[in-house]
């Protein structure tokens, strides 16, 4: 008799007779036993501002050219915004999710062999028609890059986002390998993605991890920068928190608040103009006395109403025809996660965020945990997709794993397993790593003149028949640091800027500027 194994909901903690018993930080968060817990680092309060996307200052007139002075910026570093997933565990990501194939690209189709190491059972293969429907649609491109049909990323991303919306994404995947279960792989690009220029108008970098990185993977070693260390954000009170006004905002309205303070802002300012603090740099005191008034000012300005900060009263996010519904905001942490990071990125509060999910280690002897937990991470990633489109703003969203699985090619036939290939161990061969690309104005265009160079540029490295990294493909293949300058270069593409990527990074790894070329999946969209 066939045994089924009980279904896992998507937030029960993974135990595996192959594993030792967790004992680490990572360990409890690739097997799902921690889920979003840790302490919060919040920059200081005279360095928050607000949303590039809709500046709205109303100081005084006298105190506009005062503020300019100070720094007090009005809007954000301009970059596109950069929001990454780090599914912790090691998640499938290659063949039964994102398509990948041999040097041709993504339509280069594996042996069936290989897609079974997939997951993928040899009725379900992406070169062969469906025998349900008679038509080839085990494949499916309507986010410009290809996806299984059956992908449960793709189905819950769909889910969140427009018919209308998806016609502007576009993406490419790039198959590397990576160690399992482990955070010691330096998968996390933030800090890369900062020294390029993305920067917030309220805090640099966040992720709802309370780690160096702001993940559960860390950063390189020779991108870290630890005044620039994410601030950890992973529900909406921490959110609201970031910004305190103080008392003043609540025994008087926001606009009675910020008059007081402008008033006493100006009389400090005559009496720092009558007297003289004896000191040499007696300038430099007055200046920071008087830019300190006049950035609280702006910061009650701004942020004396929580609500605009806050991702649960936001119509764009929950609410009827919103993203999500109240119900799933507050049965689901992950859902709340994922508002408060998009809230702060998209807005232009943060440059870049790091969303990290719990129990991607799900080689359970089944099919099923996995599918349930790809389809929430989907939706997730869907919703970070939808809210760019909505706000009208461009986005870099790269999705990544700490290693991956692999089939052994038994079937799970259960409700949710749908006839696929269980997961039956790690398998840091089979790993990838993909990201899309938002851009209000069109289709992100892939660069190359034919079909064939396109195909190339939307893969870049690739698999061979087996299903296994070619590690000879290009620099990201066997390295996870050259993984991040490539994440990184693509990111700096989009602004037309990969000129200068040698110049901030003068120990990279990727070859020369021509073959740097070739590892750049788009034309710049900004």
């Amino acid at each position: 008799m066939k045994k089924h194994n009980h279904i896992l909901n998507p937030d029960t903690p993974l135990l595996h007779q192959d594993h030792s018993k967790p004992i680490s930080r990572r360990d409890f968060i690739a097997q799902g036993f921690a889920a979003g817990l840790g302490t919060f680092f919040s920059g200081s309060l005279f360095s928050l501002f607000s949303s590039p996307l809709q500046a709205q200052s109303t100081l005084s007139s006298d105190l506009e050219a005062l503020k300019q002075s100070c720094g007090i910026a009005t809007s954000g570093a301009g970059k596109i915004p950069f929001i990454c997933f780090d599914l912790a565990g090691g998640a499938n990501i290659a063949g039964s999710n994102v398509l990948v194939g041999g040097p041709n690209g993504q339509m280069d189709f594996l042996s069936t062999e290989g897609y079974s190491k997939l997951g993928l059972p040899g009725d379900m293969i992406p070169p062969i028609a469906n025998a349900q429907t008679g038509l080839s649609d085990f494949v499916n491109s309507e986010l410009g890059l290809a996806f299984h049909s059956d992908s449960q990323f793709l189905q819950g991303i769909l889910e969140k986002v427009s018919v209308t919306n998806r016609a502007n994404i576009n993406g490419a995947v790039i198959p590397a390998r990576s160690e399992n279960d482990t955070g010691t792989n330096p998968h996390n690009p933030m800090f890369g993605i900062n020294r390029v220029g993305a920067d917030g108008s309220l805090l640099s970098l966040v992720g709802s991890r309370n780690s160096d990185s702001g993940a559960n993977s860390m950063s390189p070693d020779s991108l870290f920068d630890a005044a620039k260390r994410p601030t950890k954000i992973d529900r909406p009170s921490d959110v609201t928190g970031l910004v305190d006004t103080g008392d003043l905002v609540g025994l008087l309205d926001q606009s009675d608040a910020v008059a007081v303070m402008e008033s006493i802002q100006r009389i400090s300012d005559m009496k720092l103009n009558s007297v003289s603090t004896q000191i040499s740099r007696d300038d430099v005191l007055k200046d920071l006395v008087r830019c300190g008034y006049v950035k609280t000012a702006d910061i009650t300005d701004r942020f004396g109403n929580p609500d605009n900060l806050n991702p649960m009263t936001d119509p764009l996010i929950t609410g009827d025809n919103a993203i999500f519904t109240a119900e799933e905001l507050n049965q689901d942490g992950e859902f709340r996660k994922t508002a408060s990071i998009m809230k702060l990125v998209l807005n232009g509060y943060a440059g870049a965020g790091t969303i990290t999910m719990g129990g991607f280690d799900y080689h359970t002897g089944d099919r099923a945990t996995g599918e349930i937990r790809d389809l929430r991470a989907g939706r997730c990633m869907g919703a970070c997709l939808e809210y760019a489109a909505r706000l009208g703003v461009p986005l870099m969203m790269y999705v990544y794993s700490d290693g991956s699985v692999a089939s052994n090619g038994m079937i799970d036939d259960s409700e949710f397993g749908r006839g696929k290939g269980v997961w039956t161990g790690d398998n840091s061969s089979t790993s990838a790593s993909f990201f899309l690309v938002y851009n209000p104005q069109g289709t992100p265009q892939l660069l190359g003149a034919t079909p064939e160079q396109q195909a190339k540029r939307q893969q870049i490295g690739y698999m061979r028949r087996d299903a296994s990294v070619e590690t000879a493909s290009g620099p990201a293949a066997n390295n996870v640091n050259l993984l991040v300058e490539t994440v990184i270069l693509n990111y700096m593409a989009l602004h037309g800027e990969q000129g200068n990527f040698a110049n901030l990074f003068p120990m990279h790894g990727l070859g020369n500027a021509r073959l740097m070329d070739s590892l750049i999946a788009f034309e710049p969209i900004a």
